[in-house]
């Protein structure tokens, strides 16, 4: 680890020796690091000034760097790494912590990571559009949050701040080409409607052609085909009210995203892989597949300035609609000895939360707090159709499993910071949760002699289950100077217990599995240096993690979720800025993580304990170069180069070759020419400049030797148009 770690400390120390060497020529000039503001403990408050491992992303910086997605924010964020099987159903982990896809995406699971947008908990149905929200800033925030945030960010969150309606007008148009027939178009707007009423708005539209092609119907898989829109109106009745009430939707009806199955053909004569094409690009499913989801959240936020202090209330109704259509093999089926497992899901699903919290100041501000009440209502209905084909002799068998599963969270909580000298504060907070799922499970055989598909009689069960959960923090933070913070901190994390996603029998599909817990215990120095052109945030941390939820897949059944281990996570995380010239700026982060199970329950498929947690690479560096400079007549150009380098990671806890992506590098890079007085912007944009070939999720089926993989987008380069008023 200390070899490792010294790699990133290296690369901050570079980056402070140019800004040295730099200084003799820049005697007369200011080049300081931008200030960050953030909310990772729900009030405003300057990035280095917070006692929490947190990475920020401005407007600005989403902008510069080309940012559209999460993926691109993971690639940039220290200790966070992601997987999907398609582009709505995504898996995040954090310092190691994360949900499979067959715990968080079915309807009785939940996820480790959780993503927040304008304070709401995003449940199931994925996050909208990142080009029609119009953020302020996105907020990453590493380590258990249970005490502030809750529900279930046991690992950590992801937090989306919009900017609010505005007095000023303003106006931004966007529109890009690229390749695979890639078009796009936003639009964002802000007017004030009265003088203190105010409006804002936004649309965007997305159409791709897709990144694979499909022998099997002739047609490209993996495309995009997106509609969002967004709007928000702002009241201030008087200078203590502030109201907010804003509505999105997006809508999405694209293709699926057949998988390339990697086929070994010493097997049986390769018998079972005839008519595969071995070009991971070029996939044989004989179906392209579907996605469909329709999103809609309405959202309402009030800050009340009392004598008591600042009275929050934000309210989130969240409605979601989701078609999948998805051929598991992606095999021809035709040729003999084919096999193939088509799932059909419909799911409807209506969230409906509120939360409310009293921000106060005592003491002339020496004692400073929060308390708060949560609550959260899930609904969800999902059915799933299976199909299951068998070759030789040829057998079909369709199941359908019907799910109704409605979860409720409640919480009261509370946090409190106490300067204990004019350097020294010590904050104490907890969380009390109250979890409740009620579910019935339907599971019945339509056609097909015994098996497949995986359902040994049918089943129709009803289940009920119960958790709660004390997450506390405790925090000391010194002001050593001005610049420099540095802190300790404990804290605990838990996530809900739930139900399988499909089970062979109903004994199994009504036994729930219980939550899991995380203490972590953290410290970090947030600092600044060289007249604030260099900053500097570094945190070291330990993990243990009870009761984990693992997923695993046996054979011609079903994934099967358990609490079968506790694991022990160590890790160091650097992250800097440096700007060593005016115009120049040199920014980056380096994680080390070992994640390792430490005991593992022999289940269905083994015991792995000493295993490394899925999706936990030991090394990943990002770095970011980027330079802006004026030419003739006021115009401006801005150059940015992104490097990031990622070690090998598994994606089961297995830890099995097939099953793994190996280490790999990204380059990502951008060009904007922007004209005197910022109305214009002309960017030139490429992403995964070497074309690498990165798996976004791995499933091996052991039987017939076949790895079946999604892949991340390919090289992509394209022009992008900017008008603003």
């Amino acid at each position: 680890m200390t070899r490792r770690l010294a790699c990133g400390v290296s690369w901050a120390a570079m980056s402070a020796a140019l800004l040295l060497g730099a200084e003799a020529q820049a005697q007369t000039r200011t080049a300081e690091v931008s200030e960050l503001i953030v909310t990772a403990q729900r009030v405003e408050e300057n990035l280095q000034d917070v006692p929490v491992a947190v990475t920020a992303f401005s407007a600005r910086a989403l902008e510069r760097a080309g940012v559209e997605t999460l993926s691109d924010i993971a690639l940039r964020t220290p200790g966070f790494s992601m997987g999907q099987v398609d582009s709505v159903q995504q898996n995040f982990a954090i310092r190691g912590i994360g949900s499979a896809f067959g715990i968080s995406q079915n309807s009785g699971g939940d996820p480790s990571v959780v993503v927040f947008v304008d304070g709401v908990y995003v449940g199931k149905g994925g996050v909208p559009d990142i080009d029609a929200m119009d953020l302020q800033r996105i907020e990453v925030l590493r380590g258990p949050q249970g005490t502030l945030f809750g529900k279930n960010a046991v690992g950590g969150l992801i937090q989306f701040v919009s900017r609010k309606p505005q007095a000023e007008t303003s106006l931004r148009l966007q529109g890009q080409l690229g390749n695979y027939e890639r078009r796009a178009f936003n639009a964002h707007g802000n007017i004030a409607l009265a003088d203190n009423v105010f409006l804002s708005g936004g649309v965007a539209l997305k159409k791709r052609d897709g990144y694979e092609f499909n022998q099997g119907t002739g047609n490209r898989v993996n495309n995009e085909d997106l509609k969002t829109a967004r709007a928000a109106l702002r009241f201030l009745p008087s200078e203590d009210l502030d109201i907010v009430l804003s509505y999105d939707v997006t809508d999405q009806d694209q293709k699926g995203n057949p998988r390339d199955n990697i086929c070994d053909a010493t097997l049986r004569g390769g018998i079972h892989c005839v008519g595969i094409n071995p070009d991971p690009r070029i996939t044989n499913a004989y179906t392209d597949g579907k996605i469909r989801r329709l999103l809609k959240t309405y959202r309402a936020e009030v800050n009340w300035t009392t004598p008591l202090g600042v009275v929050t209330s934000v309210t989130g109704l969240r409605d979601v609609k989701l078609n999948f259509v998805t051929p598991f093999f992606a095999n021809p089926v035709r040729p003999p000895n084919q096999i193939e497992s088509t799932e059909i899901d419909h799911e409807k699903n209506q969230q409906f939360s509120q939360e409310v919290r009293l921000a106060f100041g005592l003491m002339d501000e020496r004692l400073r707090g929060q308390v708060g009440f949560y609550y959260l209502n899930e609904d969800n209905n999902r059915t799933e159709y299976l199909i299951q084909d068998f070759p030789a002799p040829a057998i079909t068998g369709v199941a359908v499993y019907p799910q109704a599963v409605e979860s409720t969270s409640t919480a009261i909580f509370g946090q409190v910071s106490f300067d204990i000298t004019d350097a020294l504060t010590a904050t104490l907070g907890a969380r009390m949760t109250w979890e409740e799922k009620d579910g019935h499970f339907i599971g019945r055989k339509l056609s097909g002699p015994g098996l497949p598909p995986p359902l040994a009689a049918d089943y129709d069960v009803r289940s009920s289950e119960t958790w709660d959960a004390l997450t506390p923090r405790l925090a000391l933070d010194w002001r050593a100077t001005e610049d420099v913070l540095v802190y300790v901190s404990a804290a605990r994390g838990f996530k809900s217990g739930g139900y399988q996603g499909i089970a062979g029998n109903g004994a199994s599909q009504a036994t729930p599995y219980d939550p899991e817990y995380a203490w972590s215990y953290e410290a970090g120095a947030k600092t600044q240096w060289l007249d604030n052109r260099l900053r500097l945030n570094v945190s070291v941390f330990k993990t243990d993690y009870e009761d984990l939820q693992t997923s695993q897949l046996v054979p011609l059944c079903c994934v099967v979720v358990g609490n079968a281990a506790t694991a022990e996570i160590e890790g160091a995380e650097i992250e800097w800025v440096v700007t060593p010239l005016p115009g120049l700026q040199i920014d980056g982060s380096y994680a080390y993580l070992d994640a390792r199970f430490t005991s593992f329950a022999t289940g269905a498929t083994g015991n792995f304990t000493g295993n490394r947690l899925p999706r936990s690479p030991e090394d990943k560096l990002a770095i970011g170069v980027q330079y802006e400079a004026s030419l003739a007549d006021g115009w401006t150009v801005l150059g940015r180069v992104d490097y990031a380098n990622q070690s090998k990671l598994y994606f089961e806890a297995s830890n099995i070759p097939t099953q793994k992506q190996e280490g790999y590098i990204n380059w990502d890079a951008r060009v904007a020419l922007t004209s005197p007085d910022e109305t214009w912007q002309l960017a030139f944009w490429g992403k995964n400049l070497t074309d690498e070939l990165v798996a976004t999720y791995v499933t091996a089926f052991a039987p017939y030797r076949q790895v079946l993989v999604p892949y991340a987008p390919p090289k992509t380069y394209g022009v992008t148009l900017t008008w603003r008023m």
